[in-house]
């Protein structure tokens, strides 16, 4: 099976509870019409306290995230269809997902948030930066110190593949991150630090990774509730 992901584009007047409820109907169709694994990522109310941890230049900007897996992503149109008529824009990739944190304490009933907030950050890699170099870096040597620095209960990495929508934004990567809803508001919890000498640690060994392949000029990172169809 192949994961698709489509990240939302929609109007900042559009409200989060709004557009929850629009993507969350439209995902009952997705699944209705045989998509598997159906899950809505949305800025909704519940992470209206993220505005302050948001980076994001697109317009409109990004809103939600919405992914699912199928046979095929050749046999798409429908259902691209469908979610394409609950957005101002999507943008959509195929992806190579893996999961170096599964959420297993936090898990929710199928439809219904689960706990924290998932942080959903596309990135490019830094220039000149080779492939395996980028892999090496971003999968193995990364992955340890986000997992070491960060209160993260959850972690999915999402390679892209290719881009399956016209003009899409080129992106190497979607992330998302599961944190506890505190991390929004509180950089301690957000880097797991019990003091402010840890805490500085932890920032600088996070910048200092992020630094060695991601073009950080390039990043969109947003605050999301998570909801998965089938638990």
């Amino acid at each position: 099976m192949e994961k698709l992901v489509y990240l939302i584009r929609e109007p900042k007047e559009t409200t989060g509870p709004a557009l929850r409820d629009r993507l969350l109907a439209t995902a009952t169709r997705l699944s209705a019409g045989g998509a598997a694994r159906v899950a809505v990522n949305v800025e909704d109310d519940a992470v209206a306290a993220g505005k302050a941890v948001t980076i994001g230049k697109l317009d409109p900007p990004i809103r939600g995230l919405v992914s699912w897996w199928m046979d095929n992503s050749d046999d798409r149109a429908d259902a691209e269809a469908i979610l394409g008529e609950a957005a101002a824009a999507i943008a959509g990739y195929l992806v190579l997902e893996s999961v170096p944190m599964r959420n297993r304490d936090h898990v929710a009933p199928p439809a219904k948030r689960t706990p924290g907030v998932n942080m959903v950050t596309c990135i490019n890699r830094l220039t000149g930066l080779s492939d395996a170099d980028f892999r090496i870096l971003w999968y193995e040597e990364h992955r340890r110190v986000a997992v070491e620095t960060q209160s993260t209960f959850g972690y999915v990495r999402n390679t892209v593949v290719r881009t399956l929508t016209d003009g899409a934004p080129a992106w190497d990567g979607i992330v998302e991150e599961l944190f506890p809803l505190g991390a929004l508001t509180d950089q301690k919890v957000w880097y797991a630090a019990t003091s402010d000498e840890q805490l500085r640690t932890h920032q600088k060994r996070m910048m200092e990774s992020v630094q060695r392949f991601l073009d950080l000029g390039s990043i969109e990172s947003h605050p999301m509730s998570q909801y998965l169809l089938d638990a």
